[in-house]
């Protein structure tokens, strides 16, 4: 009987453990897909607010290029303006989007592994910041946010460089290009067989030491801007705790001026960097006027271009990248907000 007990004891246990085990199992299943599918949205939101902002300036973006790696003793483009008629006459209107399916090739995923990694680096960030005594009930800040951006920028830029590379070729090559490259897949091909594998990352660390304030300051001064007006309430611009798309449109003009301010130096030197090696290079941009365009490194493109050009030549291209990058941010802010909305993706990055 003793032994009928035990086994029956046991038998139940065995059965109680099962249960509960089938029970954990269903309530893993169900929050890990749930998890994904929201994963899925927030990379979704993030990508259509990358493709969707950087057409709406295309062209801008074009011209800033050209600018920034135009030969200084063959001057096609004066100006905005002049610049963007010059292109139109000479080019068209495919002209003006030349390089746009490369752009948003690349812009997309980075857009989408930005906003994402943003979200999940702040969620990081701020509890590994609660772990401190008497932060326990802490918030994030813009410092903290300014780390959270970096980082997200940091990752996004490396994992899609080589896509960002090849637009800039595509981007600068005309018509009259001794020779072409004829899409994305034959650029990195081309780069590949005649540069190497190294090549499709030619100007990373000046893209590395820019994309800190440039990412970091666009996501702290939108979020830090966003949380000011929702707690002050100045002008009657807020009703509760929702902002209106006008006011985030305004939000995000004002972090990409700071952002892009900042940052500019280091994009001019990263496109020069990026035009390295490319055979076709010095027909568009040359060190000296003399010779092909060849830098060492970072700070010997910084002491070339200073040289021979001027502090000025660092920031060439400021005007229609300030015209342009004002409603870029800004638009893809507000199209990822507005997105995860529609996805019923819920923003609260600092649960």
């Amino acid at each position: 009987m003793a032994s009928e007990d035990v086994v029956g004891k046991t038998s139940a246990t065995i059965a109680n453990i099962a249960e509960e085990a089938k029970i954990a199992s269903e309530g893993v299943k169900a929050p890990s897909r749930l998890a994904l599918l929201g994963i899925c949205k927030s990379l979704a939101a993030g990508g259509i607010a990358g493709g969707v902002s950087r057409t709406a300036v295309a062209p801008l973006e074009r011209l800033k290029i050209l600018l920034q790696v135009q030969n200084p003793h063959a001057i096609k483009y004066n100006g905005t303006i002049q610049g963007l008629k010059y292109i139109w006459r000479t080019e068209g209107l495919r002209g003006m989007f030349k390089g746009n399916g490369t752009n948003c090739a690349r812009i997309v995923p980075n857009s989408a592994v930005k906003f994402f990694s943003y979200e999940e680096a702040s969620k990081g960030i701020l509890w590994l910041y609660k772990q401190q005594p008497g932060n326990e009930d802490a918030e994030l800040t813009p410092l903290l946010r300014l780390g959270a951006g970096a980082c997200a920028g940091i990752i996004a830029m490396s994992a899609t460089y080589p896509m960002d590379l090849v637009r800039g070729r595509l981007t600068v090559q005309t018509d009259k290009s001794p020779s072409q490259y004829r899409g994305i897949a034959h650029a990195l091909k081309t780069v590949l067989r005649e540069e190497g594998p190294r090549a499709l990352y030619k100007g990373w660390l000046p893209s590395v030491i820019g994309v800190v304030p440039y990412v970091g300051l666009n996501f702290a001064v939108y979020e830090s801007l966003k949380d000011w007006l929702v707690k002050t309430r100045p002008f009657g611009l807020t009703e509760g705790t929702e902002l209106s798309v006008t006011t985030k449109l305004a939000c995000g003009a004002a972090a990409g001026t700071v952002g892009q301010t900042v940052a500019y130096p280091l994009d001019v030197i990263r496109r020069r960097m990026q035009m390295v090696g490319w055979k076709d290079a010095a027909s568009v941009v040359t060190a000296d006027g003399k010779s092909g365009l060849e830098y060492t490194g970072m700070v010997d493109a910084f002491r070339k271009t200073v040289r021979y050009e001027g502090f000025r030549a660092l920031y060439k291209g400021l005007v229609p990248n300030s015209v342009k990058v004002v409603p870029s941010i800004a638009i893809a802010f507000v199209t990822y907000e507005v997105v995860k909305d529609v996805l019923h993706v819920e923003m609260r990055i600092s649960d």
